[in-house]
C-alpha cells in the first residue's frame, strides 16, 4: 500500500493535485489535465467515482459523505483537490 498522508498534516494544494493526478494517470494509463472533465470526456464512469471517493478518504484521511458525495466534486483533479483541502480543514489554496 502507498504512503498515505494523515488528516490535517499540512496538506498543500500542489501536493494534493499531484497525488490525485498521479492516481488517475496510473488508473487511466495516461496523464490527465487538472481541469479536464473526467465524466464529460468519458474517461471515468460513475462507478469509478466510488473508487475516487475511497482513494481520497484513504490517501488524505478525510471523510466524504452527505452533500459532498456529488459528481461535481469528482469531475476534475482541481475539484477533488478543492474538496480535500476543504474537508481536511487546510487553509492552503
Amino acid at each position: 500500500m502507498s504512503t498515505q498522508p494523515t488528516a490535517n498534516a499540512g496538506l498543500a494544494e500542489p501536493e494534493i493535485r499531484a497525488g490525485v493526478g498521479a492516481f488517475l494517470a496510473d488508473r487511466l494509463k495516461g496523464p490527465v489535465e487538472p481541469d479536464t472533465d473526467l465524466f464529460a470526456t468519458g474517461l471515468v464512469s460513475s462507478l469509478f467515482a466510488l473508487e475516487l471517493v475511497v482513494h481520497l478518504e484513504q490517501a488524505y484521511g478525510i471523510a466524504v459523505d452527505g452533500p459532498d458525495l456529488r459528481l461535481d466534486n469528482f469531475r476534475t483533479v482541481d475539484a477533488m483537490t478543492a474538496l480535500v483541502l476543504r474537508l481536511s480543514g487546510s487553509t492552503d489554496g
